[in-house]
């Protein structure tokens, strides 16, 4: 396990670091969520990423891509958390995307994946059903036909869905609701015949889609996997989440440490009261005890070990825990400004809220750690 990043990762953090300040600061994600763009984030920008090589980051040289790690992309994905970036990376690269990469169907990848590297292509995952994350709950029915399948059900909240070109879609050979056995992945074109797309906005300025298929036919070469392949494209988006909320979060405590050094209050900076001295000095050590585990979950990852569920659950449980208390605290310590739109502050709460809660709280990946324990 390395807890440390290595020369390569250190070299792509600090060109991320650079892109994001220059091509993405915060005021961007604002602008696009206050004028309601139709995409919601920059083609350009995804070209530009595209260019630098991070959209292959984890694809083979085959495919248009690095061959590099999931690591090397939740660098990436870090520093795209500290400026709020729109552009679909989670969605995509660890998504829809991803499930095409961890399937064993070669022809897609071949039809898929360069596109995506050259940013010409966005692949979303349509797969939850429920308000609250349970990986199994999946009533949408995929009935065989001659020679493929016939979908039929609703997804809600599926990132991305309005700007991709296709969607990876969950759905019910057969079996019971919260069922892993009889689920399977089947890659559908988001412009396919019986479709029906409706754009949201979450309330951290994510983009979203709630989508209905109503009796969509797709042909059998277009199945990726079963349930182990969600398993495995779960374990890695969430991962992935868990790198923005660092990034949010390292963002978040390093603007609160500055208005700290220059908030006076009765003619002194109030970065000298020790009551708040060690309410930062809390948020520190909850940020770096997350940063170690994400660290470890990457690792378990991209080593292949044989404990990657365990740690997963471990790094998004103590990601939700320190993302609740460093959000909320750094809101608090702004005062009433910190309330307010003026600040940038309560954004990042919004985003890391809304991050707490997808793809496992707490209390879910505690009791996932626990039962793995067998406890």
């Amino acid at each position: 396990m390395s807890l440390t990043l290595s020369e390569e990762q250190l070299l792509l953090k600090d060109s991320a670091e650079k892109f994001f300040a220059k091509a993405s600061p915060v005021s961007r994600m604002r602008a696009l969520r206050d004028t309601r763009d139709e995409t919601g984030f920059s083609q350009e920008i995804w070209k530009e990423m595209a260019a630098l090589g991070w959209l292959g980051i984890a694809f083979s040289e085959a495919h248009g891509g690095s061959e590099m790690g999931i690591g090397e992309l939740g660098v990436v994905l870090f520093e795209a958390g500290r400026v709020l970036a729109p552009e679909p990376l989670l969605s995509t690269l660890l998504m829809g995307a991803n499930a095409v990469r961890l399937s064993d169907n070669e022809a897609l990848k071949s039809e898929v994946l360069p596109a995506v590297a050259m940013g010409e292509r966005v692949v979303a995952l349509a797969w939850e059903e429920t308000g609250r994350f349970n990986p199994y709950a999946v009533s949408t029915k995929a009935q065989s036909v001659d020679n493929g399948y016939m979908i039929s059900g609703e997804k809600t909240y599926v990132l991305d869905a309005h700007v991709a070109d296709q969607m990876v879609v969950v759905a019910r050979l057969s079996g019971q609701t919260n069922d892993k056995d009889g689920l399977v992945l089947i890659l559908i074109d988001a412009d396919a015949e019986g479709i029906s797309i409706q754009r949201t906005t979450l309330m951290d300025g994510r983009n979203a889609a709630q989508v209905t298929f109503s009796q969509v036919e797709v042909s059998a070469d277009r199945l990726l996997g079963d349930g182990d392949l969600l398993d495995l494209v779960l374990h890695q988006a969430t991962m992935g989440l868990v790198a923005e909320m660092l990034g949010m979060m390292d963002e978040t405590f390093e603007r609160t440490l500055e208005y700290l050094k220059e908030r006076e209050q009765f003619g002194v900076k109030i970065g000298t009261f020790q009551a708040l001295r060690h309410r930062a000095a809390e948020m520190f050590a909850e940020l770096e005890f997350a940063r170690s585990l994400m660290l470890d979950g990457f690792a378990a990852i991209d080593e292949g070990r044989n404990d990657i569920a365990l740690s997963v659950s471990a790094a998004k449980a103590q990601a939700n825990k320190a993302a609740r208390l460093i959000g909320e605290e750094g809101v608090q310590m702004h005062g009433g400004m910190g309330m307010t739109n003026d600040l940038d502050i309560g954004l990042f709460l919004k985003r890391l809220k809304a991050a707490e809660l997808a793809l496992g709280d707490e209390t879910y990946h505690q009791r996932r750690f626990a039962s793995l324990q067998g406890y």
